[in-house]
């Protein structure tokens, strides 16, 4: 309970502040917040900065961001006992390791499982690291798989434009700069192989983006 009175006021008087105030979200498809927040989701984003996540949990209020867990990295974001507290406590990270070789799906998958069907939803980059110059690479089947172990659970695409010029890669200061997030309609596993529904995935995410550069060319 400590832990999470923590995140709560971490993201109402620092990262909400910093977000809204300093640098600045449009977020078109923002009728789906209402759903989602209601229910179990699992969130899918492009991926080109560490502050896609708080762009992402800052879109709901404190409590519901309570239940909002992105999925990251255990040898990267808990190799410390300093980041594991930064970020399992305060940013709320289902830690996931990439070292295991030989887990069954089940057990690769648990505690992202055990937070789905305790009514908690999951922030998941398909892409499996932070990306460059604004480019969708590939993504990795996990999530299908995730989706498939519940296919009840819906899978919200979203396209994130903006982080990567508030804080690109390889940097720690970051400038500010108004981020444009895109929200598509919810979709549901539907029994076709993972490596075909990680690619509708994609390409929902990719509607998404051509979708900015239609209005950035208007």
């Amino acid at each position: 309970m400590f832990g999470k009175f923590l995140r709560y006021i971490f993201f109402l008087f620092i990262i909400k502040p910093f977000i809204y105030l300093v640098l600045g979200v449009n977020v078109t498809g923002a009728e789906y917040l209402h759903k989602i927040a209601k229910q179990p989701s699992i969130l899918v984003a492009n991926h080109n900065s560490h502050v896609d996540t708080l762009l992402l949990l800052c879109l709901f209020n404190c409590h519901q961001i309570l239940k909002i867990h992105p999925v990251a990295a255990a040898d990267y974001f808990c190799n410390t006992k300093l980041k594991a507290f930064i970020f399992k406590t305060l940013i709320g990270i289902i830690p996931l390791s990439r070292k295991v070789k030989k887990a069954s799906e089940e057990e690769l998958f648990k505690d992202i499982n055990n937070a789905l069907k305790g009514g908690e939803s999951i922030i998941i980059y398909p892409e499996g690291t932070r990306g460059e110059d604004n480019q969708i690479k590939s993504f990795k089947s996990g999530v299908a798989h995730i989706a498939k172990m519940n296919p009840s659970v819906p899978v919200v695409p979203i396209y994130i434009n903006g982080p990567d010029r508030i804080l690109p890669k390889g940097t720690i200061l970051g400038v500010p700069f108004i981020a444009d997030i895109y929200i598509s309609k919810p979709i549901y596993y539907d029994d076709t192989p993972t490596k075909v529904f990680t690619e509708r995935i994609k390409t929902e995410v990719e509607k998404l983006k051509e979708e900015h550069k239609r209005k950035e060319e208007l």
